[in-house]
């Protein structure tokens, strides 16, 4: 077996060798001065098992170029099996048409994988859980509630604990995550979106008075939508509302915005790698998912069954 890093998240891919206790694999990854990115592998990986760890989060053109570059050199160097490890799938959010004359980007990023020679793919929550069939090959979607479950358990109490859907489409996630903490109750955020990147709360659908919420959602961008969910959950009479969300884009200082927002803190995974010159602030924590990836790439490589990960 043999793990190799792109740049897009270093620190994860040494988090997971260490789980592992298998070194990374020295890899040269260059930019020309024109953006061109050039690679060269500095290991023999004829016949090898191999996983390439990169999210495709910012710059997510480059990420994923850069993925498709290092898994184009290992096929040409005669790697066995190449599963691509992308944390962040970038391109996620357009997995539909919008509109007229509008793409499905979110296919065409899982084509391109699969056409640059990975034979499988390994992530951590989908945006949408139907582009896994976007794949043309077997696709692992793992869920990082059980790691937010133990996070909760750790630094909340159940008692008076509300699950907040920040959106329609996000109430499966949030009954999940409610059902390991005992059942509890969920609430959802009636929101509309003017345009992309921006969120309006219209109505909360549930009775959050006097309840402690914490708002569950598979990415955190801008920081809009959990700002002004926090705001009408207080207004609703919510005592405290907290946010996780698996994946820290934190684009346009989104840690400044939750720093003055009504939210005790937001929770991410190290998914994704802190935005370069973002506002830091300590109410925004990270957990690590190095042992949920670690542990499928060990199952993966030793042909067990990765489906224990899911219960």
């Amino acid at each position: 077996m043999k793990l190799i890093s792109g740049t897009s998240n270093t620190q994860l891919a040494r988090a997971i060798a260490d789980y592992l206790d298998a070194p990374l694999t020295e890899t040269h990854i260059e930019r020309f001065a024109d953006g061109e990115i050039f690679c060269r592998i500095d290991a023999n990986v004829r016949g090898q098992d191999v996983f390439v760890i990169q999210s495709t989060s910012r710059p997510a053109n480059d990420n994923l170029m850069e993925l498709l570059i290092i898994m184009d050199a290992l096929t040409r160097a005669s790697a066995n099996r190449i599963t691509a490890v992308i944390p962040y799938f970038g391109y996620a959010r357009q997995d539909r048409k919008t509109g007229g004359r509008t793409p499905i980007t979110a296919k065409l990023a899982a084509n391109l994988i699969a056409k640059a020679g990975a034979d499988r793919v390994l992530t951590v929550d989908l945006h949408a859980g139907q582009i896994q069939g976007f794949f043309d090959i077997p696709t692992d979607n793992l869920f990082a509630t059980k790691v937010i479950e133990d996070d909760i358990r750790r630094n909340y109490s159940t008692k008076d604990l509300m699950i907040v859907s920040p959106d329609v489409g996000g109430v499966v996630r949030a009954r999940a995550l409610a059902k390991l903490l005992d059942d509890a109750e969920i609430a959802i955020v009636d929101k509309r979106r003017p345009k992309a990147g921006v969120s309006e709360v219209m109505n909360i659908v549930g009775d959050v008075d006097g309840r402690r919420c914490i708002i569950f959602d598979d990415m955190c961008d801008s920081g809009g939508t959990l700002c002004n969910a926090a705001i009408a959950l207080k207004k609703a009479g919510a005592t405290e509302v907290s946010a996780y969300a698996t994946h820290g884009v934190l684009s346009n200082d989104a840690q400044g915005r939750i720093a003055k927002s009504e939210l005790r803190e937001l929770v991410v995974t190290d998914s994704v790698v802190v935005p370069p010159n973002s506002t830091e602030t300590d109410r925004v924590r990270r957990l690590g998912v190095a042992p949920l990836l670690g542990e499928a790439i060990r199952r993966i490589a030793n042909d067990e069954s990765v489906s224990k990960l899911f219960d």
